[in-house]
């Protein structure tokens, strides 16, 4: 399973999450809604939890924007779950 590591961003309802274990994405992907959620294979898993409210994928790191009420505290654990996931499951590609 990769490692996730994740650091504050200047907006307290974000957090940048990223890994040396791979790329998460070819290209810049900005998701704002479930509806946009098939832009990127991350997009489902990442709104399914939750508290998500947005969803930003670059090929170095994710930034997940939670809503106002959520907690990172119960929201962070299942984000690095979801993204080591993605991550090892591109490695055995």
């Amino acid at each position: 399973m990769s490692s996730i590591q994740s650091e504050r961003t200047p907006n307290p309802n974000s957090l940048k999450f990223s890994s040396s274990n791979g790329r998460f994405s070819e290209a810049v992907v900005a998701m704002t809604s479930t509806d946009e959620a098939d832009q990127h294979p991350l997009g489902d898993p990442l709104f399914a939890i939750d508290g998500v409210a947005d969803v930003f994928v670059t090929p170095e790191f994710v930034t997940i924007s939670k809503t106002e009420t959520a907690d990172w505290n119960e929201i962070q654990p299942d984000v690095k779950a979801v993204l080591a996931d993605f991550l090892g499951s591109q490695s055995s590609d």
